[in-house]
Parts: C-alpha cells; structure tokens; sequence
C-alpha cells in the first residue's frame, strides 16, 4: 500500500512539474508590465509557468502563424490581430480590446529641442540628426508616426532621416544612447526611462487609434492554465492596477 501512494505521490509531482507553461506573445511596449503581472500570477498560482516573448506585433504575428507554440497574442495594434484571425489562428471570439495608448516625441534627457504638434512647426528643423521610431511598414509605432507625420505634412521634410527599428523599445534604447535626436514611441515606454523626455504628444486625430487587442490563439484554446492568466490579465483588478503603474489607459466604447 506504501509504495502505491508513494507512486501516486510520484506521479503527482511529475504531472506539476511537466504542466505545460503558458506562452504569451506580447509586443515589446507591454515587457514591463506582463512582466510583472506575470509574477503576480505566479506567486498566487506557483503550479503555472508563464513565458512571455517580446517583440513588435508583427514580427510575434508571424511567428504564430509559422505555428510558433503560443497561447496568448497581445498586440499593439488591431491590423496584425486580424492578420492571425485570417489566417485562422486566433479565433474573433476570442479578442477582446483591453488597452489603450499615446504617441509621444522624446528626445535625451538634456536636449534643448522644442516641439509643437502642429503643421506651422518646422519640425525637420528642430534637430540636427536622426529620428528614430519603429519601421514605418510593420511594426505599430511605426505605422502611427508615419500616420502622424502625414498628417502634418511632416514626412516628406524628414527623407534620410528616419531610423526604422525593429521594435518600439528599439527606438527607445536609440534616443537614450544619443545615437537618434529624436524618437517617436509611446508615452508608456517613455515613462519608464530616466533618460529621455517627452517633448509632446501627436493629437489622437493624427493617427489611428493606438489600441492593444489580446486573444487566445487556436493553440492556447486547450490549455486551462492559460485560460485562466488570459483572464487574469483581462479582468483582475490587481492586473489592471499594473497596467495603470505604467501609464496605459483602458479601453471603453465610445
């Protein structure tokens, strides 16, 4: 009788430890706070093992749908969640828009650039060197401040001399090194350096609406644990309590 209770103890152990982790797939501007959501989590659930991956939105888009294992895309923009519900890997049911963000011009902490988000403002004239943001095509930041540099009759003015990084922390990490003048990415990435500063902020009417969709992919749906961080992460006021620390504002229909 000892020796089947050990086994089943055995087994027991084995099945805990060998649970599958939950993947979250989350664009790079969310690192810090799924980070500590993800530890939050953890602390009250210390069965589950959650491993994010951070990238742009595009770049973890199309990882999923080479059938990268995953089980939670949360993305920073609609475009590329629509892309996976084409291509059949998240299902509609499944998004919900949980946050909301700003586009923001930054610049290192001792610069003396000024900025006006207006089209009367020479803004190609107000530094000297580069500016950085996410590559225009792909990756959300950068789609929204190509959006906003339209829109103030801005880009044109700026040819050969926009660096297109691989993601918005990218961008980031580039303006505090000195290495760009200038940087175009969301206020909450530009809150959490002590090394650049807002300069302004692009109106809501010169870009799309910056909105973070998360879902569970097709291959998340058979997972009960991440079912359970997916709503964690929706709805548990101790998660929403983080995404407000780090400057993110919550969806609502208008």
């Amino acid at each position: 009788m000892k020796k089947i209770i050990l086994g089943s103890m055995t087994l027991a152990l084995c099945m805990t430890v060998n649970a599958d982790p939950v993947r979250i797939y989350a664009a790079a501007s969310l690192t810090n706070a799924i980070n500590e959501i993800s530890s939050l989590y953890e602390k009250k659930h210390s069965e589950t093992k959650i491993v994010p991956a951070y990238a742009a939105s595009s770049t973890l888009a199309k990882q999923v749908e080479a059938g990268a294992p995953s089980d939670i895309f949360f993305s920073a923009d609609q475009d590329w969640m629509d892309y996976l519900v084409k291509k059949q890997k998240v299902d509609t049911s499944q998004v919900k828009t949980l946050l909301m963000n700003q586009l923001v011009v930054i610049a290192p902490i001792a610069s003396k650039m000024t900025f006006k988000a207006i089209p009367q403002f020479n803004f190609s004239q107000s530094f000297r060197g580069h500016l950085c943001t996410g590559q225009m095509e792909s990756v959300p930041v950068g789609k929204y401040a190509k959006q906003s540099l339209i829109k103030l009759n801005w880009l044109n003015t700026l040819n050969g001399r926009i660096v297109g990084t691989d993601d918005v922390r990218a961008a980031l990490t580039f303006v505090e090194r000195g290495e760009c003048d200038v940087g175009i990415v969301y206020k909450t990435d530009a809150l959490i350096s002590t090394k650049v500063k807002i300069l302004g902020v692009f109106p809501e009417s010169s870009h799309a609406p910056i909105s973070y969709p998360v879902a569970m992919t097709k291959q998340g749906e058979n997972n009960k644990d991440a079912q359970k961080v997916f709503q964690f992460i929706k709805s548990d006021p101790q998660a929403r309590v983080v995404f407000e620390k780090y400057g993110f504002i919550f969806y609502s229909v208008k």
